[in-house]
């Protein structure tokens, strides 16, 4: 199948316009600046200008506009395990009735660092950090599983990261 023609068909599939938010896509200097910051988010702005052919002030009128808009987030990202996280998982959540509600007390919680609603085996994927067996235990045991309409969960305990990257480039 062309990709045009499937291009096509998932247009017509999708919900009207009306009923979908629709975000402000990056022009090609802005997609040019995410590049050089996913490279070193520490990169001064005067190098990225030169890289992308503004001044410095317009580079951090951008950047600035693209943190506003929730685009782009600049964050120092750690290694768990050095910073006294020892454990390091992915936790499979069913839930009974209203997934939002469970979500949004979910991302209460100061251990899990990603969730993300899913299809499939798990209605919620839910990446957390703990200190040892014993905080594991906690959560599990403590706090997620007597959330309102958890059903049942599965821990998948990270053995060895291999790869974590969060540069995959500009669509």
């Amino acid at each position: 199948m062309h990709l045009a023609c499937l291009s096509s068909i998932i247009r017509s599939m999708a919900p009207p316009a009306k009923n979908r938010q629709r975000r402000q896509q990056p022009d090609d200097t802005s997609k040019a600046i995410i590049e050089q910051l996913q490279q070193d988010g520490r990169r001064p702005y005067a190098s990225i200008g030169k890289a992308v052919g503004l001044s410095e002030a317009a580079v951090r009128q951008r950047v600035q506009k693209l943190i506003d808009s929730g685009m782009v987030q600049i964050v120092a990202v750690t290694d768990p395990q050095q910073i006294g996280f020892a454990r390091q998982m992915m936790i499979g959540i069913n839930v009974e009735g209203d997934l939002n509600s469970t979500v949004d007390l979910l991302v209460d919680i100061p251990e899990i660092v990603y969730v993300v609603l899913t299809a499939g085996s798990f209605d919620i994927l839910a990446e957390a950090v703990v200190v040892d067996d014993d905080h594991l235990l906690e959560l599990i045991n403590d706090r997620i599983r007597k959330l309102p309409g958890v059903r049942r969960t599965e821990t998948f305990m990270y053995l060895k990261l291999k790869k974590q990257t969060y540069n995959w480039g500009i669509a």
